[in-house]
C-alpha cells in the first residue's frame, strides 16, 4: 500500500512532522446491530462510550460498556436522523449530535442537537434544543464538482463553541479541509470559517471522518482511514496554526469515529466492510 503523503503546513509556516505510531490495540468488537457507527464520545467516570449511526438508521444513541455490549439504547423522540455523522459532549456531560452529513453538498437543513446529560438515563429522550446552520461560502446547492467542500463528519464542542472539520468531496481531491466555528446556542446561525489546511492528495488515505479534542484542550485529533492528523502547540482555537503531525495507524479500514480517552490515548471505531472492522481500538500517542 502506498505510504507517500503530502502534508502542507499552515500559513504560519510552523513545522510539520510525520511519524509512525504503534499498532492499534483492539479492545472489542461492536455489537452486530451497529453496522454503520459514525461517531463516538467517551465518559471516563463510567467507562462508557456513546455512539450513533448515520443516514438510514434510527434516531437513537447507544451506550456501549467496556466489553462492547449495548448497555442502553436512547431514542431521541424529537430529532430526525437525516445523516448523523458525529457525536460529542461538553465539559458538563451534555451530548451533541451532528446531523450535518452532506455527501452531495445540497442540504439546507444542517443542524446539531443537544441532549442534556439528565436525559441519558431515559429510554426515550428529547433534544433540549437544535442549532441550525449554513456555510456562508456556499452559494450553490450543489456547487460545482471541483468545489464540493461542504460535507462534515467530524466536530467537537469546546468553551461554548462547536468546531467542524470538513470532508472534501471535490473532483481533483487535494486534501484541502476547512475549519468552521459555530456558537453553542439555540437558533439559526452562519458558520464562521476560521481556517483551512491540507492533508494529502489521496482521498482514500487522507479524507477526514471524525474529530476530537483532548480533555486538557491542548491536542486535536482528526481521523482518516489509516492515520490520525494531530494538531498541538496552537494558540486559542487556531488549531491549524500549530504543529501538524501525521500518525500512521498501520491499519486500513473504514474508520469513522475518534475520541480522546485521556490526554494521551485515543479510542477509534470503524465500520465493518468486507469482513474487516466493526471494532473499537485504543491508540497511544
Amino acid at each position: 500500500m502506498k505510504k507517500s503523503f503530502l502534508v502542507i503546513c499552515s500559513i504560519a509556516l510552523l513545522a510539520c512532522q510525520k511519524q509512525s505510531g504503534s499498532d492499534l490495540k483492539e479492545l472489542y468488537s461492536l455489537p452486530k446491530k451497529l453496522k454503520e457507527v459514525s461517531g463516538i464520545t467517551y465518559f471516563p467516570e463510567s467507562n462508557i462510550l456513546y455512539t450513533l449511526e448515520d443516514s438510514g438508521n434510527k434516531n437513537a444513541i447507544y451506550a456501549i460498556d467496556s466489553k462492547g455490549k449495548i448497555a442502553k439504547t436512547i431514542t431521541i423522540s424529537n430529532a430526525t436522523n437525516v445523516d448523523w455523522e458525529d457525536i460529542t459532549k461538553d465539559k458538563n456531560g451534555n451530548i451533541y449530535i451532528g446531523d450535518f452529513g452532506n455527501n452531495d453538498n445540497e442540504r439546507r437543513d444542517l443542524c446539531i442537537y443537544k441532549v442534556a446529560k439528565n436525559q441519558l438515563n431515559n429510554d426515550v429522550a428529547k433534544a433540549e434544543y437544535k442549532i441550525s446552520f449554513s456555510y456562508p461560502e456556499q452559494k450553490e446547492f450543489p456547487p460545482k464538482k471541483k468545489e464540493m467542500f461542504y460535507d462534515v463528519e467530524g466536530f467537537f464542542e469546546q468553551n461554548g463553541y462547536f468546531y467542524l472539520f470538513t470532508k472534501n468531496r471535490s473532483k481533483g481531491f487535494d486534501g484541502t479541509a476547512f475549519i468552521y466555528k459555530i456558537k453553542n446556542a439555540v437558533g439559526t446561525q452562519k458558520a464562521v470559517k476560521i481556517g483551512e489546511f491540507k492533508t494529502c492528495n489521496n482521498y482514500n488515505h487522507c479524507v477526514l471522518t471524525s474529530a476530537s479534542i483532548s480533555p486538557d484542550g491542548k491536542k486535536v485529533a482528526l481521523l482518516s482511514h489509516d492515520k490520525v492528523l494531530l494538531f498541538k502547540d496552537f494558540k486559542g482555537d487556531l488549531f491549524h496554526t500549530g504543529k501538524q503531525t501525521e500518525l500512521n495507524l498501520n491499519h486500513f479500514s473504514q474508520k469513522e469515529a475518534i475520541v480522546f480517552k485521556d490526554n494521551n490515548t485515543l479510542l477509534i471505531a470503524d465500520e465493518k466492510t468486507n469482513k474487516i472492522g466493526g471494532k473499537v481500538y485504543e491508540f497511544k500517542l
